[in-house]
């Protein structure tokens, strides 16, 4: 190439490049999707029993998405089914009792959804990004939908220590609301109408809902793997249950 046609094209890549890396960083900053992990996202819920003590139950196995970007809490998007048929009080009678048509009616209104339409991030010490924000949106209970804002809090977003090492993004939030706005008004001299809960999630990059074989974990740089020989297993990625001895 001639010396003149070299110098003229040298001044058009350079200002092309920043226009390239400034598209790659968009790209790289956009939310990525997660999907909730059931075995390690639970809800649990507090209510008054007559003033005696607040009856505290949970409901395991939630599932949904979340679109996620660390440095702008604002773009996320939050969407959980919760299957009320699991849960648990402690006691089966009160379980069965609790999920009744003058309560849950957990035959006719077996999940609760929530979906979120805001998210603002609070006030974080530092440069660093904030690990705190209020997510609200609409929760559907009971046949009523209902806004329902919660305080969320970041605990930990990276890769997971144990196999598959998928990227990981653990939170702890918490919100209130009154049954009596869901419809769920029965036995008000014995169980309190405001209900405390208590969530505790865990989300998964790239995770499809349900067993999905394709879902295959992100690659691992050499040399990244950590050691595990003293650590307990997690059971919810132990390949098989050993089987019980046989009775003699």
């Amino acid at each position: 190439m001639p010396l003149i046609r070299r110098c003229a094209v040298v001044p058009v890549a350079l200002a092309v490049l920043p226009l390239a890396l400034a598209a790659a960083a968009a790209r790289a900053a956009e939310p990525q999707r997660y999907g909730l992990d059931p075995v390690h996202t639970r809800v649990m819920f507090a209510v008054s029993h007559a003033g005696f003590s607040q009856a505290i139950g949970t409901v395991s196995g939630a599932s949904g998405s979340l679109l996620f970007d660390r440095n702008d809490w604002r773009g996320a998007k939050l969407e959980v089914s919760v299957p009320l048929t699991r849960l648990d009080l402690g006691d089966a009678k009160w379980n069965a009792a609790t999920l009744a048509a003058n309560l849950l009616d957990g035959k006719r209104h077996p999940l609760a959804r929530f979906i979120s339409e805001t998210v603002e991030p609070l006030p974080s010490e530092g440069e660093t990004p904030s690990d705190r924000a209020r997510v609200c949106g609409a929760l559907s209970l009971h046949g009523v939908t209902r806004p329902l804002c919660m305080d969320v809090r970041l605990n930990a977003f990276k890769r997971h220590p144990l196999p598959p090492f998928r990227h990981t993004a653990g939170f702890s939030a918490t919100a209130r609301l009154s049954r009596a706005e869901f419809g769920i008004d029965a036995w008000k001299s014995v169980i309190g109408d405001e209900v405390e809960l208590r969530i505790e999630a865990e989300a998964v990059r790239n995770q499809h809902l349900g067993n999905d074989p394709s879902n295959d974990s992100e690659p691992i740089p050499d040399g990244t793997l950590p050691s595990t020989s003293d650590e307990t297993p997690d059971p919810s990625t132990s390949a098989a249950t050993p089987e019980p001895e046989p009775r003699r």
